[in-house]
């Protein structure tokens, strides 16, 4: 049932994007953009270095490929429902969520899809891949699941962050601009939080959960994630998706809908 509603909403997103084709061409070129920048970044920066703090440049073109896949599964799917979701609340239209036979939470994280942004979801596979077969590292069937997990509980980290974050729109009138700052502290993903110094590093792994999204999906990939990493990555995917629950239960309460 979930698939077929996930079907439903992608397809009715699908037909809608379409009437403004020229998106797809506007992603591609900021895609393009996202990715010169990065790459360009590496190019500066190993002009005077062979390492980064323990990174080769190869090993940082498969941390900005997962910084861009990441980023395309937030522009896809997270980013525009919950923008809806704010949208909604504000102008008491949750109401239509509410009253369908399904779980509200669910309902509301799948209701936009903006479906140009899965080009940054191949682009950044493709980029992960390429940076693999450049570095000549080869993958084991374990570090392929590990990674896989990793992307799983990152994706969750970061669903659990902007859940936690629109939901504040049940109490507050205007929270755009916190998910402006988020996506603004997300562009230092681009690069291993592990360079960063050690009060960035802290800000950058339990307030704005970069780490766990993007570094250490990297680091399983590449055969360098301890495994202490590993379970607390999958313990903190749990913890915060179980409170972004408990935080949209408790916002839902405070929402009064278009008939109040």
């Amino acid at each position: 049932m979930f698939f077929q509603l996930i079907g439903l909403s992608l397809k009715v997103n699908t037909l809608r994007e379409l009437e403004y084709r020229v998106n797809f061409f506007l992603q591609i070129i900021q895609s393009a953009l996202s990715l010169v920048i990065g790459i360009g970044g590496i190019a500066i920066i190993f002009e005077h270095t062979d390492t980064l703090n323990g990174w080769s440049a190869n090993q940082l073109l498969i941390v900005i490929g997962v910084y861009t896949l990441i980023g395309g599964v937030i522009g896809f799917i997270i980013r525009p429902s919950f923008q809806k979701l704010m949208e909604d609340v504000r102008m008491g239209t949750l109401d239509f969520t509410l009253l369908k036979p399904h779980d509200a939470q669910f309902m509301a994280s799948i209701k936009q899809f903006a479906i140009w942004h899965i080009l940054d979801v191949l682009l950044g596979l493709g980029i992960v891949t390429f940076g693999m077969i450049q570095s000549a590292t080869i993958v084991t069937m374990g570090q392929l699941l590990i990674f896989l997990l990793m992307l799983v509980a990152g994706m969750t980290i970061i669903y659990s962050f902007w859940l936690i974050l629109a939901s504040t729109v049940f109490w507050l009138v205007k929270v755009d601009n916190i998910l402006f700052i988020f996506e603004s502290m997300y562009e230092a993903g681009r690069y291993p939080v592990t360079i960063y110094p050690g009060w960035l590093q802290f800000m950058l792994t339990f307030l704005v959960p970069i780490a766990f999204a993007i570094t250490i999906p990297a680091q399983a990939i590449i055969g360098q994630l301890p495994i202490e990493s590993a379970l607390l990555a999958i313990g903190i995917a749990l913890v915060a998706f179980i409170l972004a629950r408990l935080v949209w239960l408790t916002g839902l309460r405070h929402y009064s809908g278009a008939s109040a």
